[in-house]
């Protein structure tokens, strides 16, 4: 797994402001129900965020990470993956994640996630982004290929050879079709990701013609963004910071 219950996310830079959240149940246009989990700020946002969890889904990290977000004035909307299959149960230690993961589609993804970015556009007009880590880098790639009104993509170590019932190829081999900025963010010693593999990425990005940077930390891991990863609290923090400029200059 990605996170495992003592996974914390680093502190942004910057002084933090008050921000509130609440827990949620939205529901998809054909009628799916998943939970999600919202948190702004006490002043008007600046920004906006979708997050995408890891093969666990909605747990704490992910709570965590968005009030991290609106506590930097960005609000940010923390997703579920597993309501089809699994209910609004809790994800856990105790989750079976792998039964679930098994099940997913991209079609009813996508629907899931039109339902979160409707939540999130309703009454705002602060612009929005995707992030999200392992699985969900990946997702972020195969949603940047689609027609949501976003302003920009921020995967984490985003796995590229997984391929998804409903989907025409992996996600590297779908990256030429994205249309949104990227800033990928990637560790240099992620096993699972081999660099190569990395900057392939870059060059279909190159090939989609879109405005991309991508990151590659020489020696960080996988899951490296972590408080009790004090290793690679550097890398974390640099990571934050082009997070938070990259989504600056893509406001503008």
């Amino acid at each position: 797994m990605c996170y495992d219950s003592k996974s914390q996310p680093p502190d942004p830079p910057g002084e933090r402001g008050k921000a509130t959240a609440q827990d949620l149940v939205l529901t998809a246009s054909d009628g799916n129900q998943f939970a999600a989990y919202y948190a702004q700020s006490e002043s008007p946002a600046r920004a906006q965020v979708l997050i995408y969890p890891d093969i666990r889904g909605l747990h704490q990290f992910y709570q965590d990470l968005a009030m991290r977000f609106a506590e930097v004035g960005i609000g940010a909307l923390s997703m579920d993956y597993f309501g089809r299959t699994a209910g609004l149960t809790a994800r856990n230690d105790e989750f079976d994640w792998q039964t679930h993961v098994a099940q997913m589609t991209l079609p009813t993804f996508y629907a899931d996630v039109a339902a979160a970015l409707e939540f999130l556009q309703k009454d705002s007009e602060a612009k929005t982004f995707v992030t999200g880590f392992c699985i969900g880098g990946t997702f972020t790639l195969f949603t940047g290929t689609q027609n949501f009104n976003l302003a920009g993509l921020i995967p984490f170590y985003s796995g590229m050879t997984r391929k998804f019932p409903g989907a025409d190829g992996t996600a590297l081999e779908n990256a030429h079709k994205i249309h949104y900025p990227v800033l990928g963010l990637y560790g240099g010693a992620d096993q699972g990701i081999p660099v190569e593999m990395v900057h392939q990425l870059d060059a279909e990005l190159d090939q989609a013609n879109v405005t991309h940077e991508i990151v590659i930390y020489p020696g960080a891991p996988h899951s490296f963004f972590d408080r009790h990863q004090p290793k690679f609290e550097s890398e974390s923090a640099d990571a934050w910071t082009r997070i938070l400029g990259f989504i600056r200059i893509q406001s503008q």
